[in-house]
């Protein structure tokens, strides 16, 4: 394997090759204009692993405590010789980033014509499985949900525009990078993600603790939707009405699970009858 070039050194926290990377929580809460921040190792392999595949995530720059440098060395041979290293001690890298940032493990990256819902939709294998979601706020749910999708074969998730960014910093790091690598879309409401699905052909079960059907009892299907609604509240009820839906056994006293643990339990079931785990 190629050895990654050598790193550039930042000795000033306002270095202007390193202002993407200041501030990371404000800009967390202000955007980033389609770029995102992925941060931790295994982040930056998944991030290696999207940039090679040409899917529209993009690496631009990586951001390293000067001691982890070494221990990293052969996954940044991964990224193309252009994408620059900087390296910071652990003063300088914290007055960059804005807290102290013990995992001292940054990339910046950026979605680049991603493909669309309708598109990505038609381009899905005859035998396929989507999670879809609308509503989702919260972004360690979002995050959960595509490691979720991910360790259960989903070819692609698709949101509503309501749902919150799966790129945000946050989803991207509970996510283990399957955010960088699972296809996605979010656009349009929930009613017209439900109408292309089922143009497509897709069998689309609504989880719900008020669903008809158990979970378990989810038929095969070459193709599978599983819609997951807001949390709190879950799928509202014009929805429902109009699709078939399923609930999770539990005992009472609770009146549902966590929106990303109902998704696992679901996934995992219809992955299963499917042959897909």
């Amino acid at each position: 394997m190629v050895a990654a070039p050598p790193p550039i050194r930042i000795e000033d926290p306002s270095d202007p090759r390193i202002a993407a990377f200041l501030s990371i929580k404000e800009r967390d809460l202000t955007g980033r204009q389609g770029r995102f921040i992925a941060e931790g190792t295994v982040v930056l392999r998944m991030l290696a692993a999207a940039h090679r595949s040409g899917r529209g995530i993009i690496a631009e720059a990586i951001l390293l405590l000067e001691n982890r440098f070494d221990g990293v060395a052969e996954l940044l041979a991964q990224f193309p010789a252009d994408v620059p290293v900087y390296v910071a001690d652990a003063r300088v890298f914290d007055a960059i980033a804005g807290f102290n940032m013990h995992r001292g493990v940054l990339a910046l990256g950026r979605s680049d014509a991603m493909p669309g819902r309708d598109a990505l939709i038609a381009a899905l294998p005859t035998a396929s499985l989507v999670l879809a979601a609308c509503g989702i706020s919260n972004h360690d749910n979002m995050g959960s949900l595509f490691r979720n999708a991910a360790a259960f074969g989903v070819d692609a998730v698709l949101m509503d525009a309501s749902s919150c960014d799966p790129l945000y910093r946050k989803s991207i790091r509970v996510s283990v990078g399957s955010a960088l690598t699972l296809p996605f879309a979010r656009e349009g409401t929930a009613a017209d993600l439900i109408e292309r699905l089922q143009a497509a052909g897709f069998a689309i079960w609504g989880l719900s603790p008020r669903g008809e059907t158990d979970v378990t009892k989810i038929p095969p299907s070459p193709r599978t939707a599983l819609l997951v609604g807001t949390e709190g509240e879950g799928l509202p009820a014009v929805i429902l009405s109009a699709l078939r839906t399923a609930r999770i056994r539990q005992r009472p006293g609770l009146d549902s699970l966590n929106v990303a643990m109902a998704a696992g339990i679901a996934l995992h079931q219809v992955a299963s009858a499917n042959g897909r785990i």
